[in-house]
């Protein structure tokens, strides 16, 4: 069985909105990726509005065949919106002013009560609720308690380890495996619980077919690796570069 990808398109909007220009597109990025073979669209829809504006989630609703994924912290603006506008799934993450990227999974476990009250207002409205999680059990237990339907774990760990000096030497190889057991793990155990698994951050074509080769994770969000490498060889391509990795993996 074959693994679910949804690309990432929010660096497209990044480049777009470093001129508060209309291009490049994401309506027309979204549309390559479907045609491309890309099984879903996620965007992050951030509070400070840095690159995927809210006119964007409107306009990728209406015009989304595949699956649209929404990306957002558990606020209540942003709650509205999504009841508002109706994607096919939301995925509740960890947000901090400043950061560059997300910089880890949501901390359900110490912040229960307020992802217990969100995931209740997002399924009370009929959509499916997926939370970012590290790949910890104390994690995936409060994700289940508190009711959601799948879990994304953050593969940032392991890409870390995969990427640039760190992958050749003896310790990177090191934590790399380790993590890569530790993702296995929360796989299961979560399947366990009757979460639906997801993976995503930071993986990259290089480290994503040990990651899609656990079983339990049947869909994976990957946008910078896929959005950088279509800078040189084309959106289209890229996207089928990363389904051909992943069904590799799986086959």
């Amino acid at each position: 069985m074959t693994a679910r990808l949804n690309v990432n398109i929010d660096h497209v909007a990044t480049v777009r909105q470093a001129r508060r220009a209309p291009e490049p597109s994401v309506a027309a990025a979204a549309l390559m990726c479907e045609e491309a073979g890309a099984d879903g669209i996620t965007v992050h829809l951030r509070g400070d509005r840095r690159h995927i504006q809210d006119e964007d989630i409107y306009t990728l609703r209406r015009i989304v065949t595949t699956y649209l994924n929404l990306e957002m912290a558990a606020t209540d603006e942003m709650i509205r919106l999504a009841t508002d506008a109706r994607p096919d799934a939301v995925t509740l993450v960890a947000e901090n002013p400043g950061e560059l990227t997300t910089e880890g999974g949501l901390d359900a476990a110490a912040n229960f009560d307020a992802v217990h009250a969100a995931v209740d207002r997002l399924r009370e409205a009929g959509l499916f609720v997926s939370l970012f999680i590290d790949p910890d059990a104390r994690q995936i237990e409060a994700a289940h308690n508190a009711g959601a339907q799948q879990v994304e774990l953050c593969t940032a760990v392991y890409a870390e380890a995969t990427v640039g000096a760190r992958a050749v030497h003896s310790e990177g190889r090191a934590r790399a495996a380790a993590e890569l057991g530790r993702l296995g793990e929360a796989a299961t155990l979560a399947a366990q619980y009757g979460l639906h698994v997801a993976a995503g951050h930071g993986l990259t074509y290089r480290n994503v077919g040990e990651v899609a080769a656990i079983p339990e994770i049947t869909e994976f969000n990957i946008g910078h690796n896929v959005v950088a490498r279509a800078v040189l060889t084309g959106l289209a391509e890229a996207v089928r570069e990363m389904r051909a990795r992943i069904r590799e993996a799986k086959s």
